[in-house]
């Protein structure tokens, strides 16, 4: 099992803190499986095993602790006179888990470590009971450089160069299981489609309780096929209207707000880069792994440019950036990134092909006149030049710079 090395420092800094610990991400992107090395971390620390409680609460093993009172129980009759470690996997199976969580902290010495595949687990409930008292550690799927990490221990195919090595990843996506079998991409696609619709069901359908799932598919359609444009709920609501079908723009919000707490897809607004504001409309919104779009759609390339982004997007997440759509005027940034008080702009482009695409792509970064990093990413092997200082790089190249 590898450990993934910039999820499990984040996690091992926080051994022993006060905190309650969140793992939070879409289903099989790795969450139990770092569950996994901490607890193998911890014995290697000298924590005993009867000093640790590891419970996934998807196996039928503990399917009777599926209400706080129950898992209480069973925790509180386990703990003896020692700290304890608990470690909970998809903790929103337990009713009113919060509850117990609350009581595990007031009534005994434990360090408490969770997994969540709905990110409404941070909602009012939590905060009511654990204000001050949590840690959110977002958990993704595979990026690029974890992704050959992958291909060296798992794969028996030869390591190509990062270039081709990238576009098996932009075939495949990230999601971890995938990258530990040697699986062709069709293959790959089904279980990808079994992780999605474990997703939609469970995390969607189940947990908002949303009846119409026909209408729920043509909204998740509507939104992979529109990956790297802005749009709102007012505009997938006009486009049903162009099809003869009228639906309420707050349903098409509730789907989304549903979506996006199953991980499925992710919220991007728009940062006025003049006015310094987050602006609320026309967001763009990404899905969590590229290989959603695939298993769900097929493969398609005619959106390579939306691709990319997303690629990208999910990069930047990863390396702990806030990541907004940027506007400047009347033209679009696909991204301003901000950590620490620093910021870098991205635009992502397929190919610069023609004196156009150079002017769309580095006109707008040049006309910004602050001393912050600026990139265009593309797909160019050769023509790499930078232009007054706006770097060019190849999409591989960027995904594996350190210097971000």
């Amino acid at each position: 099992m590898i450990k993934r090395t910039d999820c499990f420092k984040q996690l091992d800094a926080l051994i022993d803190k006060p905190q309650v610990k969140i793992l939070t991400g879409i289903r099989r992107c790795g969450k139990s499986s770092i569950l996994l090395l901490l607890k193998a971390e911890l014995i290697k620390k000298g924590i005993t095993t009867e000093q640790i409680i590891h419970i996934n609460l998807e196996s039928f093993t503990f399917s009777e602790l599926l209400t706080a009172p129950k898992l209480y129980q069973y925790v509180a009759e386990k703990i003896k006179d020692k700290k304890i470690y608990l470690l909970l996997d998809e903790i929103q199976e337990v009713e009113h888990w919060e509850k117990a969580i609350n009581s595990f902290l007031v009534d005994f010495d434990v360090d408490i470590y969770l997994t969540g595949s709905n990110s409404h687990l941070l909602s009012s409930e939590l905060a009511t009971y654990l204000t001050g008292r949590y840690v959110e550690i977002p958990i993704y799927t595979l990026s690029f450089a974890e992704y050959l990490q992958f291909k060296t221990v798992y794969s028996k195919d030869k390591k190509q160069d990062n270039k081709s090595e990238f576009l098996s990843y932009l075939r495949l996506g990230g999601f971890p299981v995938i990258h530990t079998a040697n699986y062709a991409a069709e293959t790959a696609y089904k279980v990808i489609y079994d992780i999605y619709s474990s997703a939609i069901l469970r995390d969607t359908v189940q947990r908002y309780k949303i009846r119409d799932i026909e209408l729920l598919e043509r909204v998740i359609k509507y939104v992979f096929d529109n990956i790297g444009n802005t749009f709102s709920g007012k505009n997938i609501a006009d486009y049903f209207k162009s099809q003869q079908r009228k639906v309420d723009i707050n349903t098409i919000y509730n789907y989304l707000h549903a979506l996006a707490g199953a991980f499925i897809l992710y919220q991007t607004a728009r940062y006025d880069i003049k006015g310094k504001e987050i602006l609320k409309t026309q967001e763009k919104f990404f899905l969590s792994d590229i290989g959603l779009l695939y298993a769900t759609m097929g493969f398609k390339d005619r959106n390579i440019s939306g691709i990319l982004e997303n690629i990208v997007f999910l990069e930047l997440k990863h390396r702990k950036y806030n990541v907004f759509v940027g506007k400047f005027g009347d033209k679009e940034i696909d991204f301003v990134a901000e950590k620490h008080g620093k910021k870098i702009y991205v635009q992502v482009a397929y190919k610069i092909d023609s004196e156009a695409t150079v002017q769309r792509e580095f006109s707008t970064l040049l006309n910004i006149k602050d001393q912050y990093p600026k990139y265009v990413v593309t797909m160019d092997d050769f023509w790499k030049e930078s232009v007054e200082g706006v770097k060019h790089l190849h999409i591989a190249d960027f995904l594996l710079d350190e210097n971000y």
